[in-house]
């Protein structure tokens, strides 16, 4: 007789994945990494349980983005204040914080759930080859 096992008991491990974004399209990479941290590669993958992976992105500032996006682009902040309205163009944000771009469009392209915070938490970003988790063993990603 199988018996089946139960989704909450299983044990997996979660895997740590590198990525080198030089040239890579915005969009396109930042869903791949929305997948990864959901665990939507998972076989056994449900919508209520966090069983995505780590994914740690180098060389973010060498993103590709696609047509008049640098300019056209605008990426809006409110204060809380009356006329508190901020709004930077993609050239501007990218000139200030390389990182906050990708954070960003993978933040958006997350559920709007509990499970979003965890998830961004297992999302390392960082501008250069240099990263902090050289001790483990990733699965490398050059091109999506």
């Amino acid at each position: 007789m199988v018996r089946k096992i139960d989704q909450k008991t299983e044990l997996f491990s979660r895997q740590w994945h590198l990525i080198d974004a030089n040239g890579l399209v915005l969009g396109r990479l930042a869903s791949r990494i929305s997948i990864w941290l959901r665990g939507k590669h998972r076989p056994n993958f449900l919508p209520y349980r966090d069983l995505g992976d780590w994914v740690v992105v180098i060389n973010c500032e060498k993103i590709k983005l696609t047509g008049n996006k640098l300019d056209k682009k605008i990426y809006r902040r409110y204060t809380g204040y009356p006329g508190g309205l901020k709004t930077f163009t993609l050239r501007e944000k990218m000139a200030k914080d390389a990182t906050s771009i990708l954070r960003e469009a993978v933040r958006t392209m997350l559920p709007d759930n509990k499970l979003r915070k965890p998830a961004l938490k297992r999302l390392k970003v960082f501008k250069g080859l240099n990263h902090d988790y050289t001790d483990k063993k990733f699965i490398i990603h050059n091109s999506l």
